[in-house]
């Protein structure tokens, strides 16, 4: 089934354009950007928002400048695959702070979890008490980040 798309227009690409880079300025500067007026762009962004385009603005934080000095990604294989099983895993990886981002993929493994840690130690703990102790988790494999080249939050915006 195919879901209805929201309708965006070529205003809206470039206020989204805009937004994504930086979505600290004015309103009178996004306007300025966009070759719009300010009103135009507080009614556009509202009405993207109601529609799920946009979500709540935040600032980016910067790991290591808080002492989370390293990046794991844990793939995750499940015991079962029933809708239980997975809703009870999904819910274990929601409350841990530390586990940032969780994919269910296809392949040889489930999920895809990445991890902001101090250090191996609290990757260590982390995963003994959430992941690998879950009684749905039949194993992991751990990979850990040298270094980030590319880490983006823009999402590519075709017409």
């Amino acid at each position: 089934m195919v879901r209805d798309l929201p309708q965006i227009t070529d205003l809206d690409r470039r206020i989204l354009a805009v937004l994504q880079k930086d979505a600290s300025g004015s309103m009178q500067e996004l306007a300025d950007s966009v070759n719009s007026s300010p009103a135009t762009c507080w009614r556009r962004l509202k009405s993207l928002e109601e529609r799920g385009v946009i979500g709540t603005p935040v600032r980016h934080v910067t790991p290591a400048a808080v002492g989370l000095g390293m990046d794991a990604f844990v793939q995750v294989r499940m015991k079962s695959q029933d809708s239980r099983a997975r809703a009870e895993f999904q819910r274990a990886m929601e409350v841990e702070p530390a586990i940032t981002e969780v994919y269910s993929i296809s392949g040889e493994w489930d999920y895809l979890l990445h991890l902001l840690v101090r250090d191996i130690a609290d990757l260590e703990s982390i995963l003994m008490r959430h992941v690998l102790e879950h009684p749905n988790v039949a194993g992991t494999a751990t990979m850990f980040v040298l270094r980030r080249i590319k880490q983006g939050t823009e999402v590519p915006l075709t017409a």
